[in-house]
């Protein structure tokens, strides 16, 4: 998961990956720097640009008090995985 940071740095090398469009480059080419700065960060190698978008710690809640994963929302009044409601 990405903090604010680290997310408004991915988010401008994803945008640069669509403003590199070029004929015969490929997907992984454009999103090269992106990809690479989130494996350097994270330690997981991603494949799809998109899904490093979906990885930003402020789009979710806090962990749960029972099973420690996290509220799919800062809102969120019960946790989806294991039903606490806090």
């Amino acid at each position: 998961m990405l903090d604010e940071d680290e997310y408004d740095k991915a988010s401008e090398l994803y945008k640069e990956g669509f403003r590199n469009i070029k004929a015969k480059t490929s997907r992984e080419e454009r999103f090269k720097t992106l990809l690479d700065y989130y494996e350097k960060i994270t330690g997981f190698k991603e494949t799809e640009p998109a899904a490093i978008m979906h990885h930003r710690i402020s789009q979710y809640g806090p962990p749960c008090e029972v099973c420690g994963k996290p509220y799919r929302t800062p809102q969120a009044s019960f946790c989806a995985a294991c039903g606490n409601k806090h």
